[in-house]
């Protein structure tokens, strides 16, 4: 049971969107007391930060895309 725990965890941690990862480096705070805010205040807010969270995720999705595209002058 505890090796399928460790592989869902996995999972999402390396193919979820990243946004808790994220604000957790740039804060300096601890990843999982980011998530927990997350899950927290979705509770208490009936959801809303998810939007947020999509957000930020949509954001980041789209920056890594530019970031590797190369420019047109590099041809």
């Amino acid at each position: 049971m505890g090796k399928l725990i460790d592989r869902i965890q996995l999972f999402f941690e390396g193919y979820a969107f990243g946004v808790c990862t994220r604000i957790g480096e740039k804060l300096g705070i601890a990843t999982s007391t980011v998530r927990l805010f997350f899950i927290y205040a979705s509770f208490i807010t009936f959801g809303s930060p998810i939007i947020i969270y999509l957000a930020l995720a949509f954001t980041m999705n789209i920056r890594k895309y530019l970031r590797k595209r190369s420019p047109i002058w590099d041809y």
